[in-house]
């Protein structure tokens, strides 16, 4: 087992549940077959800093507040006339987690902010890419309790990006299920 000094409660739950179960249902033979979180990306994307350049900073404070670190500025590729977008201007923010920041936020996406959005009847299981990972779109950053309501300067939403070893989506269905992950049933 892994040093127990501080651990997240989500690593936690990975070791002491999620690993000896899928050990069981798949077949693992070493416990280091057995699929694991990789990082966690949170995307932003700001169309309308385009024209005012303060929501863009407004979008990179509050995602540093819910992530825990600085985001990187996107910025756009090409030029689109029809959107007055050139190429080279900033359109966006991401941040990459990984370790402990992205155990920590997981736990605090799937027990307070998953459980704040407005009729929420469990995420979509469809949204695997093939590849072992899942995304999902929330459409109010206010969602998270970092955020203090009274101080946004406009509502964004944010894609949630879960990159798993896992080479199937079965493998990275069960274990996000198993982390506690509220997927929809089908």
């Amino acid at each position: 087992m892994a040093n127990t000094e501080y651990m997240p409660n989500i690593k936690r739950r990975y070791l002491e549940k999620a690993v000896p179960e899928m050990m069981k249902k798949f077949g693992y033979k070493n416990i280091n077959q057995v699929p694991r979180l990789e990082k966690i990306v949170i995307n932003m994307g700001v169309g309308d800093a385009i024209t005012d350049a303060k929501i863009l900073e407004a979008a990179v404070k509050d995602l540093t507040s819910i992530a825990g670190q600085r985001p990187a500025i996107s910025k756009a590729k090409a030029a689109i006339a029809g959107f007055k977008l050139r190429a080279g201007m900033p359109i966006g923010c991401f941040v990459t987690l990984r370790h402990v920041r992205m155990f920590e936020f997981f736990d605090r996406l799937v027990n307070v902010a998953i459980p704040r959005i407005r009729d929420f009847r469990g995420l979509s299981p469809r949204s695997f890419d093939g590849r072992g990972n899942y995304s999902f779109g929330v459409k109010e950053h206010i969602i998270f309790p970092e955020i203090d309501y009274d101080k946004i300067l406009k509502v964004m939403g944010m894609d949630v990006t879960i990159v798993t070893t896992a080479k199937t989506d079965e493998e990275a269905k069960e274990l996000i299920l198993l982390l506690g992950m509220p997927l929809r049933q089908t």
